[in-house]
């Protein structure tokens, strides 16, 4: 426990003396709040039914596809590159502790820059943006049902930017494969429903149906707590960090 709190610690040190994790914070901040404008501008000029922060929640992807991999890439890929991952092997530490402290570093600073959107709603009442306000916009029901979200799907995402980069020693190629990943994961089938060929009755398709990402999105804005997006996104975070481990084992 000890180890892992010093490699922790390290790990947060290094984030936030990197240039890339700067980019990554105004890059995300910038995006939100102009996503969270438009949610805002989008309720109070033209009546709708619903709550505009699932607007806001349901343009998460956006910010997810860049700054995940951004977070991620040069975790496990730089210590390949400069060799540090090969001296911390030889030390009394075993690989989950390793890979764990760079998951958990890279996870904490993702939910902070979703955190930091709690501030957008204070910033709109405080007068600094001339728009019409809509109440609704600060249901606290949906924010909760959206960071909850954000919070169980940041550990696949991150998971899944571990992993890609501990197979390589370049953090451009860690960094696209991260990115086609959480594309193929978020937005894939989607697109694949859109297929002519996807049109018929696939028997599998009923297996992935409870599992598409803005599904349980939804269900969480709206106040509706689901068990399998849970069991969906921890299990297969363990599965990625599962790869991240036996990578760092078979390259020492």
């Amino acid at each position: 426990m000890r180890s892992f709190l010093v490699l922790l610690r390290h790990e947060i040190q290094t984030l936030f003396f990197a240039p890339a994790t700067y980019i990554t914070a105004i890059l995300f901040m910038g995006s939100m709040g102009v996503l969270y404008l438009i949610a805002l501008l989008t309720f109070s000029h033209t009546p709708r039914e619903g709550v505009p922060s699932v607007l806001f929640f349901n343009l998460f992807w956006i910010p997810v596809l860049f700054s995940v991999p951004l977070l991620t890439m040069k975790s496990m890929a730089e210590e390949r590159r400069r060799g540090t991952l090969q001296v911390m092997r030889t030390m009394p530490v075993s690989s989950w502790v390793i890979v764990l402290s760079k998951f958990m570093g890279a996870y904490l600073f993702y939910m902070l820059l979703w955190l930091l959107t709690v501030s957008f709603p204070l910033v709109v009442t405080s007068g600094i943006v001339n728009v019409p306000i809509d109440e609704r916009l600060f249901d606290p029901l949906t924010w909760l049902g959206g960071y909850t979200f954000i919070a169980i799907s940041g550990v696949l995402y991150i998971a899944i930017g571990i992993s890609a980069s501990s197979l390589t020693a370049s953090q451009s190629v860690a960094g696209m494969l991260t990115l086609g990943e959480l594309f193929f994961l978020i937005v894939g089938e989607r697109v694949l429903m859109e297929l002519p060929a996807f049109e018929l009755e696939w028997p599998y398709l009923s297996l992935i149906d409870p599992f598409e990402a803005f599904d349980p999105l939804i269900d969480f804005t709206q106040g509706v707590i689901d068990t399998r997006p849970f069991i969906y996104y921890l299990s297969l975070a363990a599965l990625a960090l599962l790869v991240a481990v036996w990578a760092v084992e078979a390259k020492r």
